[in-house]
């Protein structure tokens, strides 16, 4: 992506698009399938129907006020501010093909770009943005997902469940083994979290959508290929899943020779007694074409040049890294409640996937509207805090560039951010958000910001 230094002032609400003919059709397609999704009635899945099981449609519109910068790297945040909007559309599908076996087919389209294009923070402020390297994917829609997932009950007991994206509905066993192959995401299936996981209806920030310090496998867009299985009892979860990496890092392309280039994940999930408690140990191990930030640093001072973690790149390197996350409902059908995550990695090897963090530390609550007469409304506030290993901190400071950070130079501090957001339900199927993010030391750089970005989000699902 290319960097604009001089830019038109507009209203924080104000935005860019490009209205070519494409973007107008695919608009009119997408409101026309939520109307008419609108009048479906549920049903009962029945082998070989396929089903619609909901489209949305996301438009996040942010404003960046002018922010503190004595200097500034290829990767820096732009001081003189910026405004950039995202818009994605999605429709997803389902089919059963025995009473054990579905397959799922997700379709969407994400336009626009992020502040900055996606570049000098840790902590995205914008979680439906495409990275750097977006200018080489198509803007058109793509296959998100299409997988198969088989599912084998291991007891009697059994809940419902809704018609939901990738999920049909009917009976699901308390207690089963499921198996899921194919195009997926890996935050599908691992560091759920029900306060912060979904950047369309809950925070925007990456921080708060995901830990940032699990660096999980995926291409640009955020998806890989893969394989997951998971044993699932009513208090007990293990869950563990293998997908393809990227060929480099925020690639587009995925490697194929997973004996050398793969993640690997495990997670327990622990819901222990009554009161709606629940923990998850992630674990995670990459392999990977990956650099090494002290042998990169060694090279530059041998060579007298900028440090290239890219140029250090070896094939049969490994990163590592634990996660913590717990939910705790408190109150409103647990529609109330508060939230915390905690991660490490080991910090010698390039941040390769998701983003430019070696510890995560974010905590939040989320508060239901029953209290002040608004049922289906939320308001959410959340902290975040992104650390970086010695060795990822020494070669930023020497001028190193990541695919999402380098200021040239680097006084180092924590990424420290702060979000808050009001969800408004507008009817059925729309909600409007506004939302506020505070945001110090961006890029763990102390010699800049803060910053502040004002959004505000207009969202609508069936």
């Amino acid at each position: 992506m290319t960097h604009t230094n001089s830019r038109i002032r507009r209203a924080p609400w104000a935005v860019k698009p490009e209205l070519t003919a494409r973007r107008l059709v695919a608009v009119a397609l997408t409101a026309a399938l939520l109307v008419a999704a609108a009048r479906v009635e549920a049903q009962e899945a029945q082998p070989w129907r396929p089903q619609l099981l909901g489209a949305q449609f996301t438009a996040i519109p942010q404003w960046m006020p002018p922010l503190h910068s004595p200097y500034r790297g290829p990767n820096s945040l732009r001081p003189q501010g910026d405004e950039a909007m995202t818009h994605t559309y999605g429709v997803y599908g389902g089919m059963a093909l025995s009473g054990r076996l579905a397959a799922y087919l997700d379709i969407e389209m994400a336009r626009g770009s992020g502040i900055s294009d996606a570049l000098g923070l840790a902590g995205l402020t914008d979680g439906d943005v495409i990275r750097q390297g977006a200018a080489v994917l198509t803007k058109g829609p793509v296959i998100a997902r299409a997988f198969l997932r088989w599912s084998v009950p291991l007891s009697g007991g059994r809940s419902v469940a809704e018609r939901g994206m990738d999920q049909l509905p009917g009976a699901v066993a308390d207690s089963r083994f499921e198996l899921v192959a194919g195009k997926v995401a890996a935050t599908d299936f691992f560091d759920l979290n029900r306060y912060a996981n979904g950047t369309r209806t809950q925070f925007m920030n990456w921080g708060l959508i995901n830990n940032t310090a699990w660096d999980f496998a995926a291409d640009t867009r955020g998806y890989s290929i893969g394989v997951a299985a998971a044993w699932v009892t009513p208090h007990v979860a293990l869950r563990a899943g293998s997908f393809q990496m990227p060929l480099v890092a925020n690639g587009p392309e995925l490697d194929g020779d997973v004996g050398r280039a793969r993640g690997d994940n495990v997670e327990l999930t622990v819901a222990p007694g009554d009161a709606g408690t629940v923990i998850r140990l992630l674990a995670y191990l990459n392999h990977g074409r990956m650099g090494d930030y002290e042998e990169a640093l060694a090279r530059a001072r041998a060579t007298g040049t900028l440090p290239d973690i890219v140029a250090d790149d070896r094939p049969r390197r490994f990163k590592y890294g634990f996660a913590l996350n717990v939910e705790q409902p408190l109150a409103d059908s647990g529609e109330t409640g508060v939230f915390l995550r905690a991660g490490w990695d080991d910090g010698h090897t390039e941040s390769f996937v998701f983003t430019e963090v070696d510890t995560h530390l974010s905590a939040g609550a989320q508060l239901a509207g029953p209290a002040w007469g608004r049922p289906a409304d939320r308001l959410a506030v959340a902290v975040v805090v992104h650390g970086l290993s010695q060795p990822h901190r020494d070669y930023l400071a020497a001028g190193g560039l990541g695919f999402l950070l380098g200021d040239g130079a680097l006084r180092y501090d924590n990424e420290e951010i702060l979000e808050a957001y009001y969800r408004l339900q507008v009817g059925r199927y729309v909600e409007v958000s506004p939302d506020v993010q505070f945001i110090r030391n961006p890029g763990y750089n102390a010699d800049r910001g803060p910053a502040s970005v004002l959004t505000l989000r207009v969202h609508a699902q069936y």
